[in-house]
């Protein structure tokens, strides 16, 4: 049995408008080579400049993982010959990066696994992206409109040691720059992905000798990957072999990860102080606007739903999923007059059955809720019209969908189409009448039934039915059923 060692790298592109050291926009999926200048061109004589709002960005993002911003943070050269880099070295953060010693505690489950640990992080460094390289046949094309664009790594202690850990890590990470509005996280975009170190030894012998896998763009694909090398690695060792320190590959159509290239060290990047940007000493105003840019996270706002709002780990995990869908829960909530348990259960049930799916087919992800017709003023007044027994659930639904097509409040919709909920006995007595005399026979076996209460229960179920399609559904189905049991009793009742 070996010990396993993660440490992940994953990088994000932060949401500037341009890019990092130049005033060219930064956008996914423009004409390629539109986005493009002097400078990130790499043309001799040109002289880079810092885009302040990536800087803030950055260390919004180390500080929600707990780093350290150092007083002085500077810029480094890493020489290595890019083909989608034009100047052939990255401006990067190496000795003295923005955010330095934090930690993330993964705290959810993943693949029915429960997972608490803290992972500690390394550093968080700004740098900028590389190009695109595409290869087709015997021909590579390049595409430097991503060249230069704002880039944060963050790097992980090798603190996780299965596929499914660091998969929530991913996951965790993914969901807190969406809620600090730093990065989409469209890991299919690749404004999001990972790169994992992995290596195996003997427990209480230390690191192994480390693999990389590169280029991961989902999460399932780190857990996949990670998980496959982890056993590949324990073969190699059982056979008395050593593990080969390199970097490779998944393959996704293989399921299996494959060798790219012997594994360079540190020293092979030369890297060297940036001497063309200043170094940063970040301000009290500017760590104030840092300060300010943080929001409650997804995990501790996921454990406070289930503490105050008695909700299950399932349902606010969903709820959480995006920062919009949990401030749409939380103004609903609070828009119910009820006490706060039963207005969130009731709240979360409509979000998470009903309205999710009518997102889903009109296309609208969780995060564009906010523009919802549907407003959380008029979902709480369904939630309190079903919760009082005004409306029934079948015709609130109804009035929901003409409220989303029609962008009018529901109240007014049910008052117009006449769709309350009748809780008069005279007028549901009335309506048993007229069910009485179609199903007398119904009525009679009913009646001479006796010792059969399954049977019973299900022509007492038939006859509450036909009522209710008499009205509509709008006859409240419990005196319904009580005036059905006091005529087949012969109890007194308003017949």
């Amino acid at each position: 049995m070996y010990q396993s060692f993660i440490g992940l790298e994953v990088h994000i592109h932060l949401l500037t408008k341009t890019k990092v050291f130049c005033g060219c926009r930064s956008a996914f999926g423009d004409e390629p080579n539109t986005n493009v200048c002097p400078v990130c061109m790499g043309y001799p004589g040109v002289l880079p400049a810092l885009n302040i709002e990536a800087m803030r960005m950055g260390c919004t993002v180390a500080r929600a993982l707990n780093c350290h911003i150092p007083e002085k943070t500077w810029f480094d050269r890493k020489q290595y010959f890019y083909p989608d880099m034009p100047k052939n070295y990255q401006i990067s953060q190496f000795a003295a990066p923005l955010g330095q010693e934090g930690y993330i505690d993964l705290n959810g489950e993943n693949m029915g696994k429960k997972i608490r640990k803290r992972v500690r992080i390394k550093e968080c460094h700004l740098e900028e992206d590389a190009g695109k390289m595409i290869h087709t046949g015997t021909v590579s094309l390049l595409d430097y409109n991503r060249a230069g664009v704002s880039l944060l790594e963050i790097v992980s202690e090798p603190d996780m040691e299965t596929g499914e850990e660091a998969e929530l890590f991913i996951q965790q990470l993914r969901r807190m720059v969406r809620y600090l509005g730093v990065c989409d996280g469209n890991m299919e975009e690749g404004s999001l992905r990972a790169d994992a170190n992995v290596s195996i030894n003997l427990p209480g012998k230390g690191l192994g000798r480390k693999v990389e896998i590169k280029n991961l763009n989902s999460s399932r694909f780190v857990r996949l990957g990670l998980n496959y090398e982890i056993a590949r690695q324990g073969e190699v060792l059982d056979k008395g072999k050593q593990v080969t320190q390199e970097t490779r590959l998944w393959n996704q159509n293989r399921d299996q990860t494959e060798p790219m290239r012997t594994k360079e060290n540190a020293q092979d990047y030369r890297y060297f102080p940036e001497p063309d940007l200043p170094v940063f000493s970040p301000d009290p105003a500017f760590l104030e606007s840092v300060e300010s840019a943080l929001v409650e996270l997804p995990m501790p706002r996921r454990q406070r739903f289930e503490t105050e709002y008695g909700l299950s780990y399932n349902q606010a995990d969903v709820l959480c999923e995006e920062r919009a869908f949990a401030d749409y829960f939380e103004a609903a909530v609070k828009a119910v007059p009820l006490p706060r348990q039963d207005a969130a259960a009731r709240v979360a049930n409509w979000l998470l059955t009903d309205i999710k799916h009518i997102l889903q087919r009109e296309n609208i992800p969780l995060s564009g809720i906010a523009a919802f017709k549907l407003s959380p003023a008029r979902l709480a007044s369904l939630v309190l019209m079903t919760a009082t027994g005004r409306v029934s659930t079948k015709n609130a639904k109804q009035a929901m969908e003409a409220a989303i097509a029609e962008d009018r409040d529901p109240d007014l919709i049910i008052k117009e189409r006449d769709l309350e909920q009748i809780i008069d006995p005279e007028k549901i007595a009335e309506v048993l009448r007229v069910v009485h005399a179609e199903e007398a026979a119904t009525f009679a076996e009913v009646l001479a039934l006796a010792g059969n209460a399954k049977r019973r229960r299900s022509l007492i179920a038939y006859l509450v039915g036909k009522a209710l399609a008499k009205t509509g559904g709008r006859a409240d189905p419990r005196i319904v059923g009580e005036q059905v049991e006091a005529l087949i009793g012969g109890a007194s009742c308003v017949f």
